[in-house]
């Protein structure tokens, strides 16, 4: 698609205040692709004046009239599905057919989960001698990240929408191109002026220009743990509602009687998946001390089947990043098994998939989050040993239990500090709540429990 020259307020596309631009970067091979409006905090505040205008009318909307402009807004996003594909994996650098199994896919089953949640949820109720009404908790500023950069969107946006909030969006700098498409979709959806807003810009101007606006009710942030920090100090100074969905360090631990080739094999898989930017990856693998070296030897040929399969990370500072966290690994003593800090290629921001064997829980790459396809691999004594490993970090998104009983992965998991595990390899749910425990962030998205976010509470006494 070709990007807009504008930024999208009130139901049309208009010119930034200011003049500067944003390049977009194909990761690939840095060439550019495009070029967006860097929005000020003039800009921001255009855009929430209009969703607080807007709010008074979308808030009186009747459930069922909002469920038909997400329903149309799936539609939409439907029809134009390999369109999505195409420009997430030119400004991403994911594979095409990961962009389309997935960047297009998910958003598309989010947003139909909250057509039709919008329709079902039971907005009040009665409590003994009182009315409870779930009301919309007013003017939404959301931030996302470049990493899943549709779903992320969805995952805040459609909610929002289902709950009868206005949104301001502020999409990742590396990743705007999707968002100018899903403002498109948004407008041929249907939904009024005002409703949705989209502002591009960079972080620490037109996102920080939102997390303060005095105009913003909710702050919905994805990305880093560090600045997830910041702008819950904002939005706790303002007393205002934040929801925060921060990094990941997540475990994913093989107990002795689990199928370990598969288990190795899936694991290895969810790692490399969009090249390791993913906060929920299992990042650590936990492994009984009698099956370690066969399980370093399977993670190591699984991994090197990912060298051709896996796109670039999606800028130079990434990649930088991770080959550092790479080196670290070598230089605390940690064994590398598969790939390494040498860049792939010449060109474009690649990295090699990466597997470390002989991780102890006190070196840095089994503590911070990567952010890409690399995996450390851990060896326990027992089970209360793999439990103290697993809780043993600040984090808490996610993980995965396996064993040869179901039972015996499900009282593992409910024993570990974290939001959400899949066991033996249990498949994603767009209903199912996604959120996490620590410093993993505040609040939940998907499903009834993200609809819940978008929503304030008032009892009426008879």
């Amino acid at each position: 698609m070709k990007a807009h020259d504008g930024i999208y307020i009130d139901g049309a596309w208009r010119p930034a205040a200011g003049q500067d631009v944003i390049d977009v970067v194909n990761p690939a091979d840095e060439q550019v692709i495009g070029a967006v409006p860097a929005g000020t905090a003039l800009d921001v505040d255009t855009a929430v004046r209009a969703a607080r205008a807007a709010l008074p009318g979308w808030a009186a909307t009747p459930p069922a009239e909002r469920a038909a402009r997400l329903a149309a807004l799936r539609d939409v996003l439907v029809a134009r599905k390999d369109e999505i594909a195409e420009t997430v994996t030119a400004e991403l650098g994911s594979p095409l057919p990961f962009s389309q199994a997935v960047h297009a896919a998910v958003p598309i089953a989010v947003a139909g989960s909250y057509a039709e949640l919008a329709a079902s949820y039971v907005f009040e109720e009665k409590v003994g001698n009182s009315t409870v009404h779930q009301e919309p908790v007013g003017v939404v500023g959301a931030i996302t990240p470049w990493n899943y950069p549709l779903h992320q969107v969805v995952a805040k946006v459609a909610p929002a929408l289902a709950a009868g909030c206005t949104v301001v969006l502020k999409p990742a700098e590396d990743t705007p191109l999707v968002a100018q498409l899903f403002a498109e979709a948004v407008h041929e959806a249907g939904v009024p002026a005002g409703v949705f807003n989209l502002v591009t810009g960079l972080g620490p101007v037109a996102g920080q220009a939102l997390a303060e606006h005095p105009g913003v009710d909710l702050v919905s942030f994805t990305g880093s743990t560090a600045v997830g920090r910041q702008i819950g100090a904002i939005a706790g100074a303002a007393i205002k509602k934040v929801a925060l969905e921060l990094g990941g360090k997540s475990a994913n631990v093989i107990l002795p009687s689990a199928d370990l080739a598969r288990a190795v094999n899936v694991g290895v898989a969810n790692v490399m998946s969009n090249s390791g930017q993913t906060c929920s990856a299992w990042t650590r693998m936990l492994v009984h001390r009698d099956r370690y070296d066969e399980a370093v030897a399977l993670a190591a040929a699984a991994a090197d089947k990912y060298a051709d399969r896996i796109g670039p990370l999606v800028n130079a500072r990434q990649q930088q990043r991770v080959r550092g966290y790479i080196e670290q690994g070598v230089a605390e003593g940690a064994r590398l098994v598969a790939g390494g800090p040498e860049a792939p290629r010449e060109r474009g921001y690649w990295v090699s998939p990466t597997v470390f064997a002989d991780v102890t829980p006190d070196m840095t790459i089994a503590q911070e989050e990567i952010f890409g396809p690399v995996l450390s691999i851990l060896r326990y004594e027992d089970e209360e040993d793999a439990l103290r490993i697993a809780n043993g970090t600040v984090y808490g998104l996610a993980g995965a239990v396996w064993a040869a009983e179901e039972a015996e992965a499900v009282a593992f998991a409910r024993r570990m500090e974290t939001g959400q595990v899949d066991i033996n390899g249990g498949r994603f749910n767009p209903l199912a709540p996604f959120g996490g425990y620590k410093q993993s962030g505040v609040g939940r998205e998907l499903g009834a429990h993200g609809l819940a976010e978008y929503l304030q509470t008032k009892s009426l006494q008879f």
